[in-house]
């Protein structure tokens, strides 16, 4: 007789299933493994979630014969009590936000020899869009001249506008701070224009900037030697107003400044005053505090173009998140490799610790 397909549960909130869940990746997911539907309406977002004691009673009485567990907004935390009762365990997969340790407890799951996945990485890849977008237009300073053009204003730029002088991406030297799943893809879509790359990133490993092609140095020297500077780090204590006046100061006059991560790793006061300096361009999809204070002095500077934190929310990444978790499943249960494993290096950089040897 055949092997049993292995049976998947997936935990998750009536939105989740009705957004996230494309029916065409649930029917590849039932293609090699059996799947359930656990309905689960705890907290949601990425904060720390609810220990609903009726929640988890009803999970700890659902999990017990699963070999994979899927976990996304609105399920329990799954921890050794939940572990305990699930014998069968062998991977359990975020869909969205774990990268934070919030969901899956991971040491626990690693003690029970239980993989643990994790597929935030599904809006990350509009992201990289973006922050190229960004670049490109902050290179122009092109939210200038969108702002004459709504006030309809007749507006001929002068030899020594920053967007004239600066304007092409092709060549210019490119400095990311974070070099994770942003970073990685961003750096392909950097290639066709030949752009000398550094990264700031001490938890990648060290063979990364070797197939990458790019030079990994320290947070001073990708702000100060290079032509754009794009911060893609996650926020996390040790990045939380990691820039400030002293590491804005670096940033060399005719560069431009992009911040597609989160508002709070900058100083937005010292931003403020290092772009009213006017020899820089910004391009932020993200501010502290969100959204932008209509009083708030960054609206109206000419060498700013905002746009409100839209940079991973897009229709595709919400579908995303899941086709890349049955990839995952597909992979493991045919005895291949995983590609989004959480581990160790990778809870260390979002707790602020130190990096793994």
């Amino acid at each position: 007789m055949p092997n049993a397909k292995p049976k998947v549960l997936i935990a998750c909130n009536q939105h989740v299933r009705d957004v996230y869940l494309d029916p065409r990746d649930l029917d590849r997911l039932q293609a090699f493994a059996d799947w359930e539907w656990f309905h689960a309406e705890g907290r949601s977002g990425i904060s720390p979630v609810d220990a609903d004691p009726a929640l988890v009673e009803r999970l700890l009485a659902r999990v017990g014969d699963a070999d994979g567990l899927v976990v996304c907004h609105g399920a329990p935390r799954i921890d050794a009590t939940v572990l305990a009762v699930a014998p069968r365990l062998r991977v359990v997969g975020e869909l969205e936000g774990d990268r934070f340790a919030y969901r899956i407890d991971a040491e626990a799951a690693w003690e029970r020899g239980v993989k643990t996945l994790d597929t935030t990485n599904g809006s990350s890849y509009p992201v990289s869009e973006w922050a190229l977008a960004l670049a490109m237009i902050s290179l122009r300073n092109a939210g200038e001249q969108f702002r004459h053009l709504i006030r309809h204003e007749e507006y001929r730029r002068p030899s020594t506008d920053f967007g004239y002088v600066h304007a092409e991406l092709y060549g210019k030297k490119v400095g990311l701070i974070g070099c994770g799943h942003i970073g990685r893809r961003l750096i392909s879509f950097l290639q066709p224009f030949h752009c000398p790359i550094m990264v700031h990133d001490p938890y990648i490993p060290k063979e990364v900037p070797d197939i990458l092609g790019v030079l990994q140095t320290s947070l001073d020297h990708v702000l100060a030697d290079n032509d754009v500077v794009i911060c893609l780090a996650p926020l996390t204590p040790k990045t939380k107003g990691m820039i400030g006046q002293r590491e804005l100061d670096l940033i060399q006059p005719g560069a431009v400044f992009v911040n597609v991560s989160r508002g709070a790793i900058v100083d937005s006061a010292a931003l403020i005053a290092r772009l009213r300096r006017g020899d820089i361009v910004a391009g932020l999809d993200v501010f502290d505090p969100e959204p932008v204070p209509a009083d708030s002095p960054i609206r109206d500077l000419p060498n700013v173009f905002l746009s409100p934190h839209i940079a991973g929310v897009t229709a595709r990444s919400r579908t995303l998140f899941f086709e890349l978790m049955v990839d995952e499943l597909d992979r493991f249960f045919h005895g291949h490799e995983t590609r989004y494993d959480l581990l160790p290096r990778t809870l260390a950089n979002r707790r602020g610790e130190a990096a793994p040897l």
